[in-house]
């Protein structure tokens, strides 16, 4: 890979990490502002209806949950930087061939090649 198409990639993938992180800050201050409401007994926030405490417990897992998935998403951009620099990025690390520039564009910290996603997941 040229040293220009890696530099893209470098800025688009940098640019996904900052969007993940902001996003990641935002729904962690929501579980913990919830969580703060309820240790303070802060009646006001407390739903007065079984109903309403399950919706509140379903969207605080949710929340935890995409915390989790944008974990491991962030662990997969901060390889991809790394490969970016020792030179590694855009091989496959299945069969060790070129990934597709196409599926680098649709998602620049792909690890697999298409065929070997596609055998993973079959």
């Amino acid at each position: 890979m040229r040293k220009q198409e890696r530099d893209r990639f470098r800025k688009l993938l940098e640019t996904k990490l900052l969007v993940l992180r902001g996003d990641m800050d935002h729904l962690s201050k929501e579980a913990l502002h919830h969580n703060r409401m309820e240790a303070s007994g802060e009646v006001s926030s407390m739903p007065t209806h079984m109903a309403d405490l399950g919706s509140d417990n379903y969207e605080q897992e949710f929340n935890l949950n995409l915390i989790q998935n944008e974990q491991e998403t962030l662990r997969d951009i901060e390889d991809a930087l790394a490969k970016i620099e020792d030179g590694t990025y855009g091989v496959c690390e299945s069969c060790e061939s070129p990934i597709q520039k196409t599926r680098l564009k649709a998602l620049p910290q792909a690890r697999l090649c298409l065929d070997c996603k596609r055998q993973e997941e079959g």
